[in-house]
């Protein structure tokens, strides 16, 4: 197993030039951020507001915009065999989904694995007006539910991990969305440099895109909020084996209940080639 590909763009949040790395190579999944070297295990979460920011948890390199990244690992089922550098402060914005990735990483031939995680339990977690629904099950399944203001409204997707052709076609090119008010708000703290209208949907307070933005197509919002809560729960081994349900997740709120749920034993670590039920 041997290979690599290379990506670049900029950063959404700092609008500077950055790539990532992918090379197929034996051993643990890792990562390199500048200088700092991590497994997954070894990541450790600063920040999930308007997106997830990591570093090396021995380390003080800072990477921002993760979330597509650990999404296309999760929608491409990669657990091992693979290195990930990550040069400049962020993941680069690339499509604005997980699709150049995800497509990245396929080009690898990379052996495909199942989650580290299952359900162990029925459970809902409620975090504010978001609601998480953890369901025991013999395949890994993600649910979400969304409900925006003006022309957005109410929309739902799923997806079965295991299928990743379908992740390839309907949930890595879901492009991240936001409403003009809210980036305007961003930037005023230095964030949001980089509204590539190609990758990024702005959209006015009534939920149309504004120019020169393609429209999100039908249920296009509710895909990319799916492909976020992959990646978020891909951090701590999952998705996991079961049904994970979501209404209104946010990335911050599912780092959290998913903190909660390994802590409470909702959702547990499998056994080597054992689930345990």
């Amino acid at each position: 197993m041997s290979g690599w590909v290379e990506l670049h763009g900029r950063g959404l949040h700092s609008g500077r030039r950055c790539s990532v790395r992918f090379d197929a190579r034996p051993g643990p999944l890792l990562f390199r951020l500048g200088p700092d070297e991590a497994t997954l295990d070894q990541l450790e979460l600063v920040r999930a507001d308007q997106g997830v920011c990591l570093r090396a948890r021995e380390g003080d390199r800072e990477v921002d915009l993760c979330e597509h990244l650990l999404s296309a690992l999760a929608g491409t089922n990669v657990q091992s065999g693979l290195t990930v550098t990550v040069l400049g402060p962020e993941v680069p914005l690339l499509d604005g989904g997980s699709r150049e990735l995800a497509r990245a990483l396929r080009t690898l031939a990379l052996r495909r694995e199942p989650p580290r995680l299952f359900v162990a339990r029925r459970e809902v977690v409620a975090e504010g007006a978001s609601r998480y629904s953890f369901e025991p099950g013999d395949t890994a399944t993600v649910e979400v539910e969304v409900d925006f203001p003006g022309a957005v409204g109410r929309e739902r997707a799923e997806h079965r991990v295991d299928d990743v052709e379908a992740y390839l076609e309907t949930i890595a090119p879901a492009r991240t969305f936001g409403y003009l008010s809210r980036a305007t708000e961003l930037r005023a703290r230095g964030r949001a440099e980089h509204v590539d209208p190609a990758a990024v949907v702005a959209l006015d307070e009534e939920g149309r895109a504004l120019p020169p933005a393609a429209p999100l197509a039908p249920g296009e919002a509710a895909r990319h909020k799916l492909l976020d809560l992959m990646g978020d729960v891909y951090l701590y081994g999952g998705p996991p084996v079961g049904r994970l349900s979501a209404i209104r997740p946010g990335h911050a709120t599912s780092h959290r209940v998913m903190q909660r749920a390994l802590e409470a034993g909702i959702v547990r670590k499998l056994q080597t080639g054992v689930t345990e039920r």
